[in-house]
């Protein structure tokens, strides 16, 4: 099936949380994400202030992170930080999830976090994904954290930070899609730098990417078009490893 730009566009979390990045980086990646009209701006949570000015009243929406990159903030901080990224006007928050806890098998303490800042966000008419770190986990834990998010009301499970020993896999993108109903998306992030990773991700259900190449993506996604070759991918059967 034949895509446009502002198809691959919409499946693109722009990616702004590297620690050294300033205000002015924060202000050009908002500029790049309402220039190509992408799904959202993920940025850090001191940036929500700034993000929110400049994506207002537009199609990007304001996400930021929550207990990032480890997981590892107590449940009440976790929550206070979502409570206050949504004061500051954000509209989806990718939080992780205590990965030692899930590790342990304490599936209750997993749960009961994630509906927690479920319930702050919806509340607010917010979205929650929630981070696996997917590189940490067997097969296995990975199926029993996707059950635990949408037990939990979460609206997406999502595989990486970014900043743990692997990111995302296609593999862990179709075990995930298999492992939630229809009601909950999935998202691959982590190492996803070119259109075709894109497309792949696509091809076994993810609906969003959270991708800092951004420009990278979305020019090689319009050559494409203009070339008439900008196509959904059939089959993946060729395909190796992970991305």
């Amino acid at each position: 099936m034949r895509l446009t730009p502002e198809d691959i566009a919409k499946m693109l979390d722009h990616s702004t949380l590297q620690p050294f990045l300033t205000d002015e980086d924060i202000r050009k990646g908002c500029e790049l994400a309402l220039h190509y009209h992408t799904a959202s701006v993920c940025a850090r949570p001191c940036d929500m202030p700034l993000v929110a000015s400049m994506l207002r009243g537009s199609d990007v929406k304001i996400c930021t992170v929550i207990g990032f990159p480890h997981g590892a903030h107590r449940t009440a901080i976790k929550v206070a930080e979502a409570r206050q990224a949504l004061a500051d006007g954000c509209q989806e928050l990718d939080m992780v999830i205590n990965i030692g806890k899930l590790l342990a098998g304490e599936e209750d303490y997993v749960r009961e976090e994630i509906r927690q800042i479920v319930e702050a966000a919806h509340a607010a008419g917010a979205l929650v994904k929630v981070i696996l770190e997917t590189c940490y986990l067997t097969d296995s834990q990975k199926a029993t954290a996707c059950r635990l998010s949408e037990e939990a009301g979460a609206d997406f499970v999502k595989t990486s930070t970014g900043y743990g020993s692997k990111g995302c896999t296609i593999e862990d993108l179709k075990l995930m899609r298999s492992s939630v109903s229809p009601r909950v998306q999935v998202k691959g992030s982590g190492g996803i730098r070119d259109l075709d990773t894109v497309l792949s991700a696509r091809a076994v259900g993810a609906t969003r990417c959270g991708v800092s190449a951004t420009a990278a993506i979305m020019a090689e996604a319009e050559k494409r078009y203009a070339e008439g070759t900008l196509e959904e991918i059939e089959t993946l059967k060729d395909m190796q490893g992970g991305y």
